[in-house]
Order: structure tokens, then C-alpha cells, then sequence
């Protein structure tokens, strides 16, 4: 059971578990390229989902560094580490406000 919490604007998906996911391999990669390649998703797909998320907030949520003789680099801004913070929160909030209802919906499953 997962929660897949997704935020709209119009019909653009601003924020979801995917832009989520994306930013947070970021962080860790410290690169799109092989951010996108630890999600299994193709640069352009990365990149497109990062643009779209960006254009979407007051303030991106990574700044890039264009490569050359001192290399690139992509890194969370202070909002996308705020945005992944209250992401994950909500998340976890909302599973354990609804855990009760969660089993008895699980209960209903056949197995």
C-alpha cells in the first residue's frame, strides 16, 4: 500500500510521486544524468519532469551547473529540500491518520 499524493495545477501535475522520486536521486547523485538512470527513465524524461516541476514553484527546487573542464552538476535549492521534507511528512502523516481504515480496506482484498 502506497499513498500517491499528487498536486494539480490546472491539468499539469506540479508535484508527485515521480518529481518527488527524481529529486530526491538528485540529491544523492548529485546529477540528472544519473538520476535518471537509478529511476530507469531516460534523460529527456528527467529532464522534462524537473522542468515542469520547476516552472511549477516560486523557486526551483534544483539548480544546474552547465559541464566543462570543472564538470556539472545538479544540487537541491533550499525549496526542494523543503518540498521533499513536507512531501515525505504528509505522506507519513496521512498513513498513520488512516491506518485503521487502511486495514479494514485491506481486509476487503481477496488473497
Amino acid at each position: 500500500m502506497r499513498f500517491r499524493l499528487r498536486i494539480t495545477v490546472g491539468d499539469l501535475i506540479a508535484i508527485g510521486p515521480g518529481k518527488i522520486s527524481l529529486i530526491e536521486a538528485i540529491e544523492q547523485t548529485g546529477s540528472i544524468t544519473a538520476a535518471a538512470r537509478r529511476l530507469d527513465m531516460s534523460y529527456r524524461r528527467a529532464w522534462l519532469l524537473l522542468d515542469e516541476l520547476n516552472r511549477s514553484l516560486r523557486a526551483p527546487a534544483v539548480e544546474s551547473a552547465k559541464g566543462g573542464a570543472l564538470g556539472g552538476g545538479s544540487t537541491l535549492t533550499d525549496t526542494g529540500r523543503a518540498l521533499v521534507a513536507l512531501y515525505r511528512r504528509i505522506e507519513q502523516t496521512a498513513e498513520q491518520a488512516c491506518r485503521g481504515d487502511i486495514d479494514r480496506m485491506l481486509e476487503l482484498l481477496a488473497r
